[in-house]
């Protein structure tokens, strides 16, 4: 355990490795989980959009993001939610980068990959200098 300020509120709390903010805002973090969970309970609502979630509920984005990312939320469930790309913010379902983003990354490792392969066949193999007399 470790003394840490609230990333919500700023105020001090013991942070162990199973909350990340003070007792005061788990509250409210639980209050807002459950407003969100009765929302999408209901028949009606379990083709909501982010978007129609938080106008309909009051509770932040980055709030529904947590609880989708930490799993609270099973979008197996809720075919409309998702959360961003962590490079470009696109929203998604699974992973951490979207697919145009997973490709970029994986083209620019590859390139990374053939620079230090080409640089490791010059080294391997030096060129000698000879340098001819002159008279």
């Amino acid at each position: 355990m470790n003394l840490d300020n609230c990333p919500v509120c700023g105020g001090l709390f013991l942070k162990t490795k199973f909350r990340d903010i003070c007792e005061k805002c788990y509250k409210e973090e639980e209050e807002a989980f459950e407003v969100v969970y009765n929302f999408l309970r209901k028949r009606e609502n379990r083709m909501a959009t982010i978007t129609q979630v938080v106008e309909a509920t009051g509770v932040e984005e980055a709030l529904l993001f947590k609880f989708i990312k930490t799993g609270r939320l099973q979008l197996r469930q809720f075919p409309h939610l998702g959360y961003p790309c962590a490079r470009c913010g696109t929203i998604i379902r699974e992973g951490k980068l979207c697919e145009s983003c997973n490709k970029d990354v994986n083209k620019q490792l590859h390139m990374i990959y053939e620079e230090e392969k080409r640089k490791d066949k010059q080294n391997n193999n030096p060129t000698y200098y000879i340098k001819k007399d002159e008279k």
